[in-house]
């Protein structure tokens, strides 16, 4: 990875574009530079429906595809666990009513979760904080293991950490495909240095999966 943390002058800099990027689309001549490509957000089923088996929510917020790829990779290796599995995208806004243990997750914008996935903790908050939880974040800054990198992660859960009891929380690299942003997004991310990689470790994804809600 070529650029682990921001700089304070990245960090001016990105403020600097984000301010000015809303008023150009408080102006109209920039709503269309805010709209991302269409992004697959599949619902899927996992297992093999037995009453026996606990059940389990996996719901996502996914800005570019690349989260909604992790929670079905995720899906397929609980299923093979045992469990009953259901992948919804938290945008359909799942009801908890049936599950035993629900995993959130979110990709990353501005240094925090999506607005969306904050949205469905505070929502359900009361039930969430009655089951067992656990939380992935997707994200393609901060990747090291130094005290800055691992700080910055930590921050990334600062809206949602509060309104939960308990939940074990991972983090895992995500992917850039500049394609699949937004004009507007892809401006930031050229002004962070991002590069167009894919950094998911699909071993550290799948033996999460096989060990969470052990």
């Amino acid at each position: 990875m070529t650029k682990s943390t921001l700089s304070r002058r990245d960090f001016l800099k990105l403020g600097s574009l984000t301010m000015g990027a809303a008023v150009f689309t408080c102006c109209g001549a920039g709503y269309l530079a805010t709209l991302s490509p269409p992004v697959s957000t599949p619902e899927l089923n996992f297992g093999k429906e037995n009453q026996m088996n606990q059940s389990v929510l996996i719901t996502y917020a996914t800005r570019a595809g690349s989260t909604a790829e992790i929670a079905a990779v995720m899906g397929e290796v609980m299923a093979a666990r045992g469990f009953n599995v259901q992948v919804v995208p938290v945008k359909e806004k799942p009801s908890l009513t049936g599950y035993d243990c629900v995993l959130i997750g979110s990709a990353i914008r501005m240094g925090k979760w999506l607005p969306e996935a904050v949205d469905f903790v505070k929502e359900n908050q009361r039930v969430l904080n009655q089951m067992p939880i656990a939380l992935f974040t997707v994200h393609m800054l901060n990747l090291a293991e130094d005290e800055t990198s691992r700080a910055a992660r930590f921050a990334y859960l600062q809206e949602v950490r509060p309104l939960l009891n308990h939940a074990e929380e991972v983090y895992f690299a995500g992917k850039m495909d500049f394609s699949r942003l937004s004009f507007l997004d892809r401006l930031i991310a050229k002004m962070v240095k991002a590069v167009e990689s894919d950094q998911r470790d699909w071993d550290k994804i799948q033996n999460w999966a096989k060990a969470v809600f052990a």
